[in-house]
């Protein structure tokens, strides 16, 4: 059975993670040895089940801690009403610099819970609800026009989102707050020349 202990140990199931984490992101589920987790984190086998009944259990608690995480952040990022126009561009700035950081702080994390777990096309498809849910209320607050319809602005995201991640942000190449600006122009003000 899988336990907790004191700082000590929780000090080594953090490192378990953290190593499980980065052998889970280069090798996959399935080349990932439990050995090579141990010797990465520079403790035995034996201490891995102190912590962990299997691979599973310690893959399944990664990609739910990224799931969990990344709910958090979208939920929290719903424009409060009654913000001025200039306003919003700045704000929804800050929401995808936000969760472009929370891609890049942890990108062994990001590629495990975005790319390689089984359940990645579900939780995609959870941020789109979450994201969708945020735009229609920011559209009934009069944020964004009546016509557009958030459900396939909210995939238009989530995509944006995945592509920008993998692309730049999981080889080093990308600052978040570029490509944060870069999305926001996009979105927010289109691709035709100003006027």
């Amino acid at each position: 059975m899988a336990r907790n202990k004191g700082a000590k140990g929780q000090e080594s199931r953090a490192r378990l993670l953290a190593a499980a984490a980065e052998q889970f992101a280069g090798l996959g589920f399935y080349e990932t040895k439990i050995s090579s987790i141990v010797a990465q984190a520079g403790l035995t086998q034996p201490s891995f089940y102190l912590y962990f009944e299997s691979k599973e259990a310690v893959f399944e608690e990664l990609v739910g801690h990224f799931r969990s995480r990344l709910q958090e952040l979208v939920t929290s990022s719903r424009l409060e009403s009654g913000l001025q126009p200039g306003e919003v561009n700045a704000r929804v700035l800050g929401v995808l610099e936000t969760l472009f950081r929370f891609f890049t702080e942890d990108p062994h994390l990001t590629r495990i819970g975005l790319f390689q777990a089984p359940e990645a096309g579900s939780i995609k498809a959870e941020l789109a609800a979450l994201i969708r849910d945020n735009l229609l209320e920011e559209q009934r607050s009069g944020y964004f026009r009546s016509t557009l319809d958030m459900d396939v602005v909210a995939q238009c995201f989530v995509g944006t989102l995945e592509r920008l991640t993998f692309a730049y942000l999981s080889e080093g190449s990308g600052r978040p707050e570029q490509l944060a600006a870069q999305v926001v122009e996009l979105f927010m003000r289109g691709m035709l020349p100003e006027e």
